[in-house]
C-alpha cells in the first residue's frame, strides 16, 4: 500500500467487504465510478444498473459525489470504512430531525435523549 493513498474498507447492506486504494484527489463520484466498474465477484447479488445510485456513507452522513477523500481529512496509510448503499437520492437536510418530531419519541431505544451531530 503507497503511504500516499487511502485504504477504503466498503461495506454494503448484506455485511459484505472488500478494501479499495484511492488518492486523495479523488471523490466520492469517482470512487462510486470506480467500483462499479470493478464490482467484486462476489458482491455479484448486489449488483447495480448504474454507477450513478452508488452512494458513500462516512460516520453517518451521506457524501456527495464531490467531496474529496483529501478534504475528509482521511489518514494514508490506514484503513477507512465506508458504507456504500445503493439510492437515487440523498435524503434531504434536517429529513432525520422531522422523522423524530413526527415519531413523538414514543418508540426511542431508551429512556435517555439522543443527538446525532
Amino acid at each position: 500500500m503507497s503511504c500516499f493513498q487511502i485504504n477504503l474498507k466498503l461495506i454494503l447492506v448484506s455485511g459484505k467487504t472488500k478494501e479499495f486504494l484511492f488518492s486523495p484527489s479523488e471523490s466520492a463520484g469517482d470512487i462510486a465510478q470506480h467500483v462499479f466498474e470493478n464490482w467484486p465477484d462476489d458482491w455479484c447479488q448486489e449488483a447495480v444498473s448504474k454507477a450513478e445510485i452508488l452512494r458513500l456513507i462516512y460516520q453517518g452522513r451521506f457524501l456527495h459525489s464531490n467531496v474529496t477523500l483529501g478534504a475528509l481529512g482521511l489518514p494514508y496509510g490506514k484503513t477507512t470504512v465506508m458504507h456504500l448503499v445503493p439510492r437515487e437520492n440523498l435524503p434531504e437536510p434536517n429529513s432525520q430531525d422531522q422523522r423524530q418530531k413526527s415519531k413523538g419519541g414514543s418508540s426511542s431505544c431508551c429512556s435517555a435523549s439522543c443527538c446525532i451531530l
